[in-house]
């Protein structure tokens, strides 16, 4: 595959990547026939922000792929609609699948008796 240096990343127009996520991230380059291959092969390990900007995303590598003439079997895992987000462990941590609220503060146990005591 050709080697993507980071200027040459800077001159790819942002049409050309398939996923921008919301701090401008940009994924999945699709300017040319072997990054739309690698994007396919590399589409299920990219924490996506949303379901829906996974569709998009994957609408827009297949796109490509029928652009560049590329044949998309039907069993692989581009091919079918995006499904649930499953969680990933990035450089900013966790990301996509179900959001965990912990609470603020935890009750003592000292509180959680005076509070049923006074009912």
């Amino acid at each position: 595959m050709a080697q993507l240096t980071e200027t040459g990343r800077k001159h790819i127009a942002s049409k050309n990547f398939a996923y921008i996520d919301k701090a401008g991230g940009e994924h999945l380059p699709i300017h040319d026939e072997e990054h739309v291959r690698n994007a396919i092969a590399r589409f299920n390990q990219t924490a996506f922000e949303s379901v829906a900007a996974k569709e998009k995303a994957r609408r827009k590598v297949l796109a490509a792929a029928k652009r560049d003439g590329i044949d998309v079997a039907k069993d692989d895992a581009i091919a079918r609609r995006a499904g649930p987000l499953k969680r990933v462990r990035t450089k900013r941590g966790m990301r996509g699948g179900k959001k965990v609220v912990s609470s603020k503060r935890s009750t003592s146990a000292r509180k959680k008796t005076a509070v049923r005591r006074k009912r």
